[in-house]
C-alpha cells in the first residue's frame, strides 16, 4: 500500500519538547512529538498502561514520560522501557519544507472499526 501524505502543521507548530494533537472524530487522537533535535514522531495519544494521554507527558531524546504512571514510551517504536512492557501505535512521519505529513490511510485505518 502506498503511502498518502496529509499536511498536518508546520515542525514549529509543536512546541520543543513537546506534543500537538491531531483530533480524529471516531478514533483516539493521534501525537505529534518534537524533541530538542526537532525529530518528528508520532503515535496514539494513549499510554499502553492505563491509557494516559502521552501528548501531556514530558518529552526526552527520544522518549515520552506518560502523565500518569510516568512510564516511559519510545517515540521511534511506540513501545514501553522495561521493566514495563506494552506498545502504542505508530504513525508513519514525513517532514519536507517544515510540514509535517501523517499517512491518511494509517490515520483513517481504525475509523472503520469504531462505532
Amino acid at each position: 500500500m502506498t503511502h498518502q501524505w496529509k499536511p498536518i502543521c508546520a515542525v514549529t507548530d509543536i512546541p520543543v519538547l513537546g506534543a500537538r494533537v491531531v483530533n480524529r472524530a471516531h478514533a483516539t487522537d493521534v501525537a505529534i512529538f518534537r524533541n530538542s533535535e526537532d525529530k518528528i514522531f508520532a503515535l496514539l495519544d494513549k499510554c499502553p498502561h492505563k491509557g494516559g494521554p502521552l501528548s501531556q507527558g514530558i518529552v526526552f531524546g527520544e522518549r515520552v514520560a506518560c502523565p500518569l504512571h510516568n512510564w516511559n514510551i519510545e517515540l521511534p517504536t511506540g513501545c514501553a522501557l522495561a521493566p514495563d512492557e506494552g506498545c502504542t501505535q505508530r504513525f508513519s512521519v514525513q517532514v519536507e519544507d517544515g510540514k509535517v505529513f501523517l499517512d491518511l490511510n494509517e490515520l483513517n485505518a481504525d475509523l472503520s472499526k469504531a462505532a
